[in-house]
């Protein structure tokens, strides 16, 4: 007997969005228990791709096939039924219904009098909770969530589907160490079972751990394609731009005095909100020049910290000593924040970022309007001028600046938020997670500007998950965990294993151990 047909085969896909060739004449291939990673810079053609076999793209020319069998998709509805589901990098969750409402959606269990058993949905809820490492009350709103726990939210409602083909589009993106583990220990159990995963991502260090085959994408076009296991990150790299790439870190800024000094931090809110993880004593430093990293799991604090030092987070009362340039720091808005200097780039560029609709310049001049113009008046010609030397500074890719910010890649809109905070002129600048989702060659470009940044005497606060983001790009990291700081390390002296251990409370002894052990099994 002849070998099987692939799971998925892909033949011949092209897309054009009016004169722009989005997919030409990409070919792809999946087989069933088969992890396929797909790379490429944003605006490759990835997500254009695997739009086109999730059903969300219709009009396109090429062949589809499951198991030898043309397929044809007019909506979603239509590769849900072929059993094809796609968890989307941007999260398409309904912020006002709970977890089990958002995982149920349009396919909720009914008793026998037709009304919807909302018994069943939480407990099926649970079970799915269960296997993506997530204790969350399946009554919580959604909108509730910090961004992790809403992408382990899309990841349970995937795994509802019990789909034969699952896309996964930079589904670690948001996840903290400990719980990318998670998501690859619930990848090797749907692999088991014979799920092909279509695993999108710009992580490099992820690849060779999850994925069997790796398809490299370039402006439209399958330029490689490589064994995951033996590839590289500058192969990978080198193909996904066309060129070298240097991805390197930020050094050689010269450190100053203490610019910010935060001493048992303590924050209690008028109205607290459940999954939030306040300061709850919290000690740190950060001098000019300097980028000082912070890490933590998933519930550690990070974000919130972030959120209080900028005033975005929810009305309350500090305890400890809050001191920018030996002055106190009060909560009091984001408005007041930027008044002192201090400036936040926040990890939904999306959602808390970016006013979508809006063009880039809008986006580009929203915090700086009043310095724009005169007597309350805007002047456009200052706005274009500040948006252009933005656009120009921070190498932003784009067709005109009065295109909505929406219609720009991920690593695009995140510079355009930088831009923003940098007109503010800021002394402190707060990031979270500001590589999220944006490919190697913007990671890049971000990495030199934080250099820049530094160079100019700016004070850097950088929330991360990605471990050897926070080793190679900070001069110190300080630990968090449940609201609190509980070590620090000089990256001169301290690895990704050290940080991993004080941030699980856990021995260096047992995480090595534990490494060893993921390894073996990954080896299985």
């Amino acid at each position: 007997m002849g070998a099987a047909p692939p799971l998925i085969e892909m033949t011949g896909i092209v897309k054009r969005y009016g004169g722009v060739l989005a997919c030409d004449g990409v070919d792809l291939t999946l087989r069933a228990g088969e992890v396929h990673a797909l790379l490429g810079e944003n605006g490759a053609g990835k997500s254009t791709l695997m739009k086109i076999l999730s059903g969300d793209v219709a009009d396109h020319a090429g062949e589809i096939s499951i198991e030898g069998h043309p397929a044809q998709f007019a909506k979603p509805a239509d590769a849900q039924q072929a059993g094809i589901a796609m968890i989307h990098q941007e999260l398409d969750l309904v912020p006002g219904l709970s977890v089990a409402e958002n995982l149920h959606l349009g396919r909720e269990p009914r008793t026998r009098l037709g009304t919807v058993d909302r018994r069943a949905m939480a407990a099926r809820t649970r079970e799915l909770l269960t296997r993506t490492g997530i204790d969350i009350d399946p009554a919580r709103p959604v909108g509730a969530l910090r961004v992790g726990e809403q992408q382990l939210v899309t990841i349970a409602r995937a795994l509802l589907l019990e789909a034969r083909v699952l896309i996964m589009d930079e589904p670690t993106s948001a996840l903290s160490t400990a719980e990318v583990e998670r998501l690859f220990g619930v990848i090797g159990e749907l692999r088991r079972g014979g799920t092909g995963i279509v695993y999108i991502s710009h992580r490099m260090d992820e690849i060779g751990q999850v994925a069997d085959r790796a398809t490299v994408l370039r402006n439209g076009r399958k330029v490689a394609e490589f064994d995951a296991k033996e590839m590289t990150a500058e192969q990978a790299a080198e193909a996904m731009v066309g060129h070298a790439v240097r991805n390197r870190f930020p050094g050689g800024a010269e450190v100053g005095e203490d610019l910010l000094n935060v001493r048992g931090l303590v924050v209690h809110p008028r109205r607290p909100r459940v999954g939030r993880r306040e300061p709850g004593g919290v000690d740190l430093t950060v001098r000019r020049g300097e980028i000082v990293g912070l890490c933590g799991l998933l519930g550690s604090g990070r974000t919130e910290l972030l959120e209080a030092l900028f005033g975005a987070g929810p009305p309350g009362a500090w305890e400890g000593e809050v001191l920018l340039d030996g002055r106190p720091v009060r909560p009091g808005g984001p408005r007041r924040a930027l008044n002192q200097g201090i400036a936040f780039v926040p990890e939904d560029r999306r959602g808390s970022g970016l006013v979508l609709e809006h063009s880039v310049l809008a986006n580009t001049v929203l915090s700086v309007l009043g310095k724009l113009g005169v007597a309350g008046l805007v002047r456009r010609r200052a706005e274009v001028g500040a948006t252009a030397r933005s656009v120009e500074r921070l190498k932003v890719k784009l067709g005109r600046m009065t295109d909505p910010v929406g219609t720009l890649s991920g690593g695009n809109q995140q510079k355009v938020v930088f831009g923003r905070m940098l007109l503010t002129e800021p002394r402190l600048l707060l990031l979270d997670d500001p590589t999220r989702g944006v490919d190697i060659g913007a990671k890049a470009e971000i990495y030199q500007l934080l250099g820049e940044i530094a160079e100019r005497g700016i004070g850097v606060l950088l929330a991360s998950s990605e471990l050897p983001e926070l080793v190679g790009a900070c001069h110190r990291v300080v630990v968090l965990r449940g609201g609190r700081s509980v070590a620090e390390f000089d990256t001169s002296a301290a690895g990704e294993a050290e940080l991993l251990a004080a941030a699980m409370g856990e021995a260096q002894s047992d995480v090595d151990d534990r490494a060893a052990e993921g390894a073996r099994g990954g080896a299985r």
